[in-house]
């Protein structure tokens, strides 16, 4: 089980530039799928940080969060 809880770092940094080309995009469409994938990157990395102990890491992500829901909801108001 470790090693698959150490293995979610790199799952969690694909998911991450996927969402920050997404966000990117001049498509409204695109900007809010990779808003929505940027919260699912956000979960990876709490996870990954509680099993590291990286209590700066989650607590960032939890920010994030935050502000990608923000994204979400600022971007579906335009589609």
């Amino acid at each position: 089980m470790d090693d698959v809880l150490n293995a979610v770092q790199w799952p969690a940094m694909l998911v991450t530039l996927l969402a920050a080309w997404l966000v990117a995009a001049r498509s409204a469409r695109k900007r809010v799928w990779g808003f929505w994938i940027f919260l699912a990157s956000n979960l990876l990395w709490v996870l990954w940080g509680w099993h590291t102990g990286a209590y700066a890491l989650i607590l960032l992500q939890v920010g994030l969060f935050v502000m990608n829901l923000r994204g979400v909801r600022k971007n579906e108001h335009r589609r």
